[in-house]
């Protein structure tokens, strides 16, 4: 019996010591887990938790990533040239039907020397690729190119140069001076066919205003005041032998409010007289040097929810530039003109608009002439009648008598979207006298009529 109980209690002892093993690891299991339950939620919170700038670690990781991309493309564009370079371009193929001149078809990319610059044949059907570059400092450079339809062709017959400006700060960045191939800024009316309501311009702006200048001057804003004045050769891009008079060029621009405003410019100074009144022993026309003009418009604009309403004022003259010579003396005579042009647009729907222009143009005086029009011109009714022949007898009676001019145009435009804009015009012109060749029978009338569509996109 002694020694049943010792072999009992040996035998059981290792049943405690297993049981006891058994409970500890359990509690330890049951700690270790708590532990790693800990620990995983420590994780998660400082996963979640934001980095700087409200950011998570991995959101930190990718910003980092792109700034580093974003300033690796800035130095290239800053290498290349592109930074605050902007590239702009839009065109408008157009179709016109004349009446009396027989002619219809599409317009785009024409020549100017294919008929001239005329009120059918203008600043329409063109293409224009527009370069803008700002420099550090805020000098701006500009060069706009318009292949056959620029001003440059306009005025050069070959340059597809339409602008070629820079204007450099001085004081601040109100205060620029401005220097190169600057298209003409009189009127209200705009050149380009995105800026321009209708498909073609009014009368002012065809026969009465500059193409362009090329010379220097000074850009000024102060509040709503902006004052333009250039120094510069009007029309030219250089001075012929014995010509070194400029013309002094001028516009001012106020901004009532935010619908209304007016603007004022002027030219005065000696520019190209084109008359062939006067010839040599052989009938060939005598080139005249240049002589001097005077150009004066005023303009206003009020633009306000749905309604558009524009107006402009203008009186110019050109010495020794009049279609008729004196019939008493043989000797060249001023030309003188007045004008006025008014613009109403209405918006039936933001896409669809209404536009009625009408325009007036007094050029009676010495047989009429106009800026650059110092001849009788029978597509453009300029002149006196047309069945007179004045420029063998500026005597004959009526020849003094040049044609004053109307034009009424009513037109559409849809936006067909935010890139393309479709256009639609009805156009009649008359005048005083008749001026306008009829090219079916070689006679002359007093009314003309054309129709004018359009497409405008840019981008």
């Amino acid at each position: 019996m002694k020694k049943i109980l010792p072999l009992a209690l040996l035998a059981a002892f290792p049943l405690a010591v297993q049981a006891q093993s058994i409970d500890e690891l359990r509690r330890e299991q049951r700690a270790l887990k708590e532990k790693v339950d800990a620990l995983e939620k420590k994780l998660k919170d400082a996963e979640a938790k934001p980095a700087s700038g409200g950011m998570t670690e991995e959101q930190q990781r990718d910003f980092n990533r792109i700034a580093i991309k974003t300033e690796a493309l800035e130095d290239s564009q800053e290498a290349m040239g592109f930074r605050l370079l902007k590239i702009s371009g839009q065109m408008d193929p157009s179709f016109i039907y004349n009446k009396l001149q027989r002619r219809s078809g599409f317009q785009f990319l024409n020549k100017v020397e294919d008929g001239g610059y005329n009120y059918d044949n203008s600043y329409f059907g063109m293409a224009i690729l527009d370069f803008q570059k700002e420099l550090e400092g805020g000098t701006k450079w500009r060069f706009t190119l318009a292949p056959n339809r620029g001003v440059g062709s306009v005025f050069d017959g070959n340059s597809p140069v339409h602008e070629a400006t820079v204007s450099i700060p001085l004081s601040d960045l109100q205060t620029r001076f401005i220097a190169g191939q600057i298209p003409d800024w009189s009127g209200y009316e705009y050149l380009q066919p995105t800026l321009n309501k209708l498909i073609t311009h009014n009368l002012l702006f065809d026969f009465t205003l500059p193409t362009a200048y090329t010379g220097a001057g000074f850009d000024i804003t102060r509040g709503k005041w902006i004052y333009k004045a250039v120094i510069a050769n009007m029309n030219k891009s250089t001075r012929d032998q014995r010509e070194r008079s400029p013309v002094f060029a001028y516009r001012v621009d106020y901004s009532r409010g935010e619908f209304q405003g007016f603007g004022f410019a002027g030219v005065h100074g000696k520019a190209a007289n084109l008359t062939e009144n006067v010839v040599d022993i052989l009938g060939e026309p005598v080139p005249q040097r240049d002589s001097t003009v005077n150009l004066f418009e005023f303009d206003a604009y009020f633009i306000r929810g749905d309604w558009t309403a524009q107006a402009q004022v203008t009186y110019g003259m050109q010495r020794n530039a009049a279609v008729t010579v004196d019939p008493v003396t043989n000797d060249l005579r001023d030309a003188q003109w007045w004008g006025l042009s008014t613009l109403v647009a209405h918006k039936f729907t933001p896409r669809f608009e209404g536009i009625m222009r009408m325009d007036y143009l007094n050029n009676r005086k010495n047989g009429g002439g106009l800026l650059g029009y110092t001849t009788s011109d029978d597509r453009n009714g300029i002149g006196p009648d047309g069945t007179l022949d004045c420029l063998v007898f500026p005597a004959t009676e009526g020849c003094s008598n040049g044609a004053n001019r109307f034009a009424l145009s009513l037109g559409v435009g849809y936006l067909f979207n935010l890139n393309t804009t479709l256009k639609a015009e009805y156009r009649l012109d008359r005048a005083t006298e008749a001026v306008f060749l009829d090219a079916k029978n070689g006679g002359y009338k007093k009314t003309n009529h054309l129709i004018g569509l359009g497409v405008v996109v840019s981008f």
